[in-house]
């Protein structure tokens, strides 16, 4: 529930040159952007400037048939956050990492490099990658059951906190007159032996300056609810709907509470694209503009992966064949169910679907004016749905700007969001505590 002195966090979801399905193709933007990295770092800054919370990066380890190029950037995150880190001071800077692709050792280390070079601001999206494609990349002919993949996840968190709590706060003394390095008795072995992982221990580099990083998570199935509840500080999600989006945030605290977390120690964050105009007739022209762009074809095939069902063939003008039941699934449950919503409730043939989609991928889409948008961003965080919001632009770097000149004033005005930082971790920005090591 709102209280009074309650605001909005922000975070800027980074993807290329817009989030749109066609952003590449407008004439607003330069494709060449994303592969350079002058533009991510202008991206950042701005967001600093304008006191977002966190800036974040997405990230996958398989390439499509046709490169897909045209959503992301050329860059892996630790490669694009490490200079990011260097050009902000304030900002958050939060990148996309798979348990099932990763090791628990190797990925400590980098996270808690990355909170050091940045002086406390890092922050971990936690996935559990769903495509075969991606699960062939790595000497598997098909990727784990969906289950089994959070129950690696859970393991890996284990290993991961516990790593980062090798070193007690204080333990590196640097005595020259003892020619002590570090205090022994406070650097610690883990020794864990699990279903998934053995490492032994202690990390090589010190407890990071936030304890641990940000820990942050996408998913919004059975499985990725009650993972979120455990371990998540902040959540990325998407829903359609408020009544769908207050379902959600409600079961998500719930579910934490249970835990015995506050529901304040977990910031529930849906994405939301804002297509802007200074008139409603503006934005809709810019939001059609970008759907005419579209490449059908590319689009089913995507559509196609997401969802496990082959569209290919499909009649663009009909509606969808019959889908399998979400329990045959093995890719983003989640993400099967809300484009299967999507398609149901507003009846959409295959065509409508994946212009529907082409804006944020099943994130909410909302075209209108700055006080348009302001309001529907207020009634969210007011009414029980949203505790802020993971900003897609369109198109970037133009449509972050219309956001911070045009929106932002106005919920300022309204008192729903800060003038400037208050803390400098991004931990101080989500009002989230340091967490104490567990060997001190």
């Amino acid at each position: 529930m709102p209280t009074a002195d309650r605001q909005l966090h922000f975070n800027l979801f980074l993807m290329g040159v817009g989030h749109h399905e066609a952003a590449w193709r407008h004439p607003r933007t330069d494709p060449q952007q994303a592969a350079d990295i002058a533009h991510f770092q202008r991206l950042a800054q701005t967001a600093e400037a304008a006191s977002f919370d966190s800036v974040f990066l997405a990230d996958g380890v398989e390439a499509r048939s046709d490169g897909g190029w045209g959503l992301i950037s050329h860059f892996e995150p630790f490669t694009l956050l490490t200079a990011l880190a260097v050009v902000t001071e304030r900002i958050g800077l939060i990148g996309t990492v798979s348990t099932g692709f990763s090791e628990p050792y190797n990925l400590a280390r980098q996270f808690a490099s990355l909170d050091h070079i940045s002086h406390g601001r890092a922050g971990w999206n936690i996935v559990t990658s769903a495509g075969e494609r991606s699960a062939q990349n790595f000497s598997r002919s098909a990727n784990q059951e969906h289950g089994v993949r959070y129950q690696r996840a859970a393991e890996f968190l284990d290993v991961v906190t516990a790593l980062w709590d090798s070193w007690e706060d204080g333990a590196l003394t640097l005595d020259r007159a003892t020619g002590a390095f570090a205090d022994a008795d406070r650097v610690h072995e883990i020794d864990h032996v699990g279903e998934h992982f053995q490492v032994r221990g202690p990390l090589n580099i010190p407890r990071p300056p936030q304890g641990h990083p940000l820990l942050v998570q996408a998913g919004s199935s059975d499985n990725g609810r009650a993972f979120a509840a455990r371990w998540a500080e902040a959540v990325f999600t998407a829903q359609q709907t408020l009544a769908e989006g207050q379902s959600f945030y409600a079961d998500l605290k719930r579910q934490a509470a249970g835990f015995g977390r506050a529901p304040e120690q977990l910031v529930v964050l849906p994405g939301v694209v804002p297509v802007l105009g200074s008139t409603e007739e503006e934005a809709h022209r810019l939001d059609r503009e970008l759907d005419e762009l579209i490449n059908p074809a590319r689009a089913v095939g995507v559509l196609s992966t997401v969802l496990g069902v082959d569209l290919t063939d499909h009649p663009l003008d009909e509606p969808l064949p019959p889908l399998p039941p979400v329990t045959e699934i093995n890719g983003a449950k989640s993400r099967f169910e809300l484009i299967r919503d999507l398609a149901e409730r507003d009846r959409l043939t295959l065509r409508q679907l994946v212009g529907r989609l082409g804006g944020g991928r099943g994130h909410q889409v909302v075209v209108g004016t700055p006080e348009q948008l302001a309001d529907h961003i207020e009634t969210w965080f007011t009414q029980g749905a949203a505790d802020g919001f993971n900003i897609m632009p369109p198109i970037l770097p133009d449509g972050l700007t219309d956001f911070v000149e045009q929106v932002l004033p106005i919920l300022r005005k309204r008192g729903l969001f800060r003038e400037g930082y208050t803390g400098r971790t991004l931990r101080e920005h989500y009002g989230l505590p340091r967490p104490a090591g567990r060997f001190s």
